[in-house]
């Protein structure tokens, strides 16, 4: 049996996901909160395996609960955000968090990151890198390499990675990328996506053949 804690306000979605984690993954025993400094007081008196922590919170938000947990733990973390700029997926890669889910989400998805992560981090230390390929980030120090030698990209253009990194052979919409990286109230032409993408790639040098465009449909990133 492991135990999660879920911090989320919405009622709705605290019920949703404990009747389909209980009907799917009975394995999992979810504590909840409905606010960060509850939230914290949850993290301070028990042990969990993983927690699912909302970013818009009352009281304490998301990030500033997560600034607390990683001063003690080191316990894996995904962010449940409406949120979907490059700044604040970035920041909570900085603050330590492990994955992302934007609402809404399919929760088929979410039980497939939990399963992930409980499975990577039970008895070993916590991954802090996403790879693919040649190509590595490094969560914490929000820095790329390729081959080992680092890549300096401009904020966009890591969210774009970051992105096709968390998902390696799935393809993502030019509006899907326009969505998570310049935020739901972009209203500008989607080439400028074609435009960051084909800088990412000549960033990258030869690891940059590993992102991949799927005529007619968007991107993907794959191991060669």
């Amino acid at each position: 049996m492991y135990r999660i804690l879920l911090v989320e306000d919405d009622a709705r979605i605290r019920e949703a996901m404990l009747d389909f984690f209980s009907e799917k993954a009975p394995e999992y025993e979810i504590d909840t909160a409905a606010t960060g400094p509850a939230g914290l007081q949850k993290v301070e008196d028990n042990e969990y395996d993983l927690i699912l922590l909302d970013v818009m919170l009352p009281q304490m938000s998301g990030f500033e609960l997560m600034m607390k947990i990683r001063r003690s733990m080191d316990v894996p973390v995904i962010f449940m955000t409406a949120r979907t700029s490059e700044e604040d997926r970035l920041h909570g890669y900085e603050l330590g968090c492990d994955d992302y889910v934007c609402k809404p989400f399919s929760l088929a998805e979410l039980l497939a990151k939990v399963n992930a992560l409980i499975k990577r981090a039970k008895g070993t230390v916590l991954d802090d890198e996403l790879v693919c390929g040649e190509i590595r980030f490094h969560k914490r120090a929000l820095s790329v390499t390729v081959s080992g030698q680092i890549v300096e990209l401009p904020p966009k253009e890591l969210a774009i990675l970051i992105i096709l990194m968390e998902r390696p052979g799935w393809t993502f919409s030019r509006d899907k990328l326009l969505d998570l990286v310049w935020g739901r109230d972009y209203y500008g032409n989607d080439r400028v996506v074609d435009n960051h993408v084909k800088k990412l790639r000549k960033s990258l040098g030869k690891a940059g053949s590993q992102i991949k465009t799927v005529f007619a449909r968007g991107y993907k990133i794959t191991e060669g």
